[in-house]
């Protein structure tokens, strides 16, 4: 663990860091401009969470992919959601992002219209329980109600099986967070900022370490654990801001070691 002194100047380094990069122009770049395409809160929602879920692999192809699904759902996603019949929803066969193909996302439309109607929504299923993983893996547990085959499970990652469920996190910090800067969207009022966890990835996982902020070598749960509870001594309500610093510091600014 850092010291006090250590923390002091680390926390005004990477304050510095997240002025600069929590910025409406790191939209341009980030796959959160498909889900700032919306206005309405379940059409964001929405398209956030399947935009999360594609991203991964190069971001210029995640954002034209997420360009693509924005078209496939037309201006109200969750219209499309809880309206589409089975010819639209047969439509979407043809949508593939890396793994993550047509019947992955016609099993994604047909679930969340689940949730909609038998649930009341994402929100409240990830608000069940005192932490994250816990809400996380409630969600997961009803998402995964709907019919499905099997290999479209990879796409949902559960914290409580020890798995880092970086896009998941990603998501709930689009949702979350709530500042006055235009990128996340701060639309999700029962989830505190302060319960928020690191998405953790090989960049944010790189800068980590060689800011010994975290020790384990593994990008599991318990690292994120370990990363997020050093970043609450940084910012006990906004822990997950340093995402921006830690993932800018990485992929914009070439800090720590990098790896393929």
């Amino acid at each position: 663990m850092n010291s006090p002194t250590e923390i002091s100047d680390l926390k005004g380094f990477l304050d510095e860091k997240v002025d600069r990069y929590n910025r409406s122009n790191f939209i341009e770049s980030d796959p959160i401009q498909i889900p700032h395409l919306y206005q309405q809160k379940e059409d964001i929602e929405i398209v956030a969470f399947i935009v999360a879920t594609i991203s991964w692999g190069q971001r210029k192809t995640i954002i034209n992919n997420g360009i693509k699904l924005s078209q496939y759902l037309g201006e109200s996603p969750y219209g499309f959601v809880m309206e589409a019949n089975s010819k639209q929803i047969s439509g979407l066969s043809d949508f593939k992002h890396r793994t993550f193909q047509g019947q992955d996302l016609q099993f994604f439309i047909s679930s969340l219209r689940s949730i909609y109607a038998q649930h009341n929504g994402m929100e409240k299923l990830f608000a069940i329980g005192d932490t994250i993983a816990e809400g996380i893996s409630a969600f997961r547990t009803a998402f995964l109600e709907t019919h499905h085959e099997k290999r479209s499970e990879k796409h949902l990652s559960n914290p409580l099986t020890g798995s880092a469920t970086k896009r998941i996190n990603m998501f709930l910090r689009w949702m979350v967070r709530q500042d006055n800067r235009g990128v996340d969207f701060g639309i999700w009022k029962s989830i505190s900022p302060s319960r928020l966890m690191l998405p953790l990835d090989v960049h944010t996982g790189n800068v980590s370490r060689e800011l010994k902020l975290l020790h384990r070598t593994q990008d599991d749960w318990k690292a994120v654990e370990e990363v997020t509870a050093q970043l609450r001594l940084l910012d006990s309500n906004d822990p997950v801001k340093y995402d921006y610093a830690l993932f800018a510091l990485g992929v914009f600014e070439g800090f720590g070691k990098q790896t393929t």
